[in-house]
């Protein structure tokens, strides 16, 4: 049985799901769906790897090993050191195997690379401790977004790949009646892929944010280079290092996906990019290199970002007061906000709002709101289980150098204990109130546990300013709360026009923060938040093309 044919029933199960948005999960988010075994197992793997060369990957000949990886936790490093190759090295390897990819055909693809996630699926507890380890990110969180949700994308990829790439036929008679005869042509069409593709990964989510460019590039028949971040790379080799190790037993070249590893010294991603054998490069992270990335497609480049975005949530009415401060103060609260997704500015009109207890005054709900955000904090279970860590000290810098700056703090920030790490980096919501009319103060991204509240004099204000925002600096979420449908649909409508997608009235477990695989479409791709969208079609259909060829038929 050929792997696709293993694997046919759960490909086709996720086109599918893919055409129909409704929930799907391929692998389930519940730890407990793995084995009694499996928790045990994954950390004695972790924990083993510390301290020592990670030697999984079929790569040969390495110039030299380091790492740089600290324990956000534990505030001491891992020890795990990691090939490094020299950049013409890896992109010369890569453009052999090549041509031997490229040749695969998609339905070969799709089961090689299907079966590599079945090989990640054992490995999600281990994963789940090197995402801890490395990205501050709690354990759950860890586990759901870096093993079964982390999956869950990456087959989303090689599922829209695959129906894209299978979309016409691979041959046809062309028959034109021209009156006395008629003119036959056998006309062929095959997808040829674009060449060699970089993925720079990030570091607070090293799987989740990759592996989408990683099999989308993969599934349309090119090879790819992995650079990830220096901070968090054990989560990403697992994951490429079963994908080699599936391409070997098959007799593929495993240099087919690489991992590029570099330091924070001595970054290799811009030359990587300025090789003109690199045609396409995924990227997750800061705004100023992805604009530098994106400029990079007048030189033959395809380019797909994910970029910083100024989150908006306005509030202009509530059926439950309590239900949406609740909601809106996990979502500020989650991973200390380091996701993209979390809501930072969030817009309260002067008059105050309506709820379903009555007219609640600004002041009223400014008071609900930073009540919640400092429940969870002081919590002495769930605050740390929910702030987690900070991935690095830039963070913790930033919201110590904000505080500084800001004219009225109401909540300040403040370190708490995690009785399990006691050594965690820690910090929870800062919550400031800003003047509207101070617009430098909101109209950047403030990555981490930041909050602002801006009194504007009205709702129409606050969609105003939400929306001038978020056309110029992007955004990835907007949270808006009123009981009036007919402005919920105007709201939407005017966000639409900046291709902004909007989350109406979200109260109990479900928040802003999460976009789900099968369903949700991770950034629109419209605006300055980032150029592309995962996943949709054209997130796989610039990564490859259509060439025909035809013949007479006599």
């Amino acid at each position: 049985m050929s792997l696709f044919e293993k694997h046919q029933e759960t490909i086709l199960r996720a086109v599918k799901a893919n055409k129909e948005r409704g929930f799907y999960a391929h692998y389930p988010e519940n730890p407990k769906a793995y084995g009694e075994e499996a928790p045990a197992a994954g950390l004695h793997a972790f924990q083993v790897s510390m301290n020592t060369d990670f030697s999984e990957l079929l790569q040969q000949q390495p110039i030299r090993f380091e790492g740089e990886e600290v324990s956000p936790y534990l505030q001491t490093g891992l020890g795990i050191r990691y090939p490094v190759f020299a950049d013409k090295v890896v992109v010369a390897r890569s453009k052999e195997a090549f041509a031997e990819w490229r040749k695969i055909s998609v339905q070969e693809r799709a089961g090689i690379l299907v079966e590599s996630l079945d090989r990640m699926r054992n490995r999600f507890f281990e994963i789940a401790h090197a995402t801890q380890h490395t990205t501050g990110q709690s354990f759950m969180m860890s586990f759901q977004a870096s093993g079964p949700h982390a999956a869950d994308r990456a087959l989303e990829a090689v599922a829209m790949g695959f129906e894209e790439l299978t979309r016409f036929p691979a041959e046809t008679i062309w028959d034109k009646p021209m009156g006395k005869f008629n003119i036959t042509l056998r006309k062929t069409w095959k997808p040829v892929p674009k060449g060699i593709s970089l993925v720079i990964g990030c570091s607070t989510f090293p799987t989740w944010n990759t592996v989408p460019g990683m099999y989308a590039s993969l599934i349309t028949g090119n090879p790819v280079i992995i650079k990830p971040h220096p901070k968090a790379v054990l989560p990403i080799a697992i994951v490429v290092a079963e994908l080699q190790k599936v391409l070997a037993e098959h007799h593929l070249n495993p240099n087919i996906c690489q991992l590029a590893v570099d330091s924070t010294k001595f970054p290799i991603a811009k030359e990587f990019v300025h090789h003109p054998d690199v045609k396409l490069i995924d990227y997750t992270g800061n705004s100023v290199f992805g604009n530098w990335l994106e400029a990079q497609q007048i030189l033959g480049k395809e380019v797909f970002t994910e970029k910083a975005g100024v989150n908006p949530v306005v509030i202009d009415s509530t059926n439950d007061l309590k239900a949406m401060c609740d909601n809106l103060a996990f979502s500020v609260s989650l991973y200390a906000g380091q996701m993209c997704t979390a809501p930072q500015n969030f817009f309260v009109p002067a008059t105050g709002i309506q709820t379903a207890e009555g007219h609640k005054t600004y002041d009223e709900v400014v008071e609900a709101l930073v009540s919640a955000i400092k429940g969870i904090a002081e919590h002495p279970k769930m605050g740390p289980g929910v702030l987690a860590a900070l991935q690095n000290d830039a963070t913790a810098d930033r919201v110590k150098a904000v505080a500084a700056s800001a004219k009225k703090v109401l909540l300040g920030s403040n370190s708490i204990l995690n009785e399990e790490f006691t050594e965690a980096r820690t910090a929870t919501p800062l919550v400031m109130e800003v003047d509207a009319a101070d617009k430098a103060a909101y109209e950047k991204e403030l990555f981490g546990p930041i909050a602002l509240i801006i009194k504007t004099a009205d709702t129409k204000m606050s969609v105003q300013l939400a929306k001038e925002l978020t056309s110029v600096h992007g955004a990835i979420s907007c949270g808006v709360y009123c009981t009036d449908t007919a402005l919920c649909e105007q709201i939407a409508d005017e966000m639409a026009e900046i291709f902004v997608p909007v989350s109406f009235n979200l109260t109990g477990p479900i928040y802003l923060n999460q976009h789900a695989a099968f369903s949700d479409f991770h950034v629109t791709g419209g605006n300055a938040a980032g150029n592309a969208s995962f996943t949709d079609p054209n997130y796989v259909n610039r990564r490859f093309v259509w060439v025909g060829q035809r013949y007479p038929v006599q």
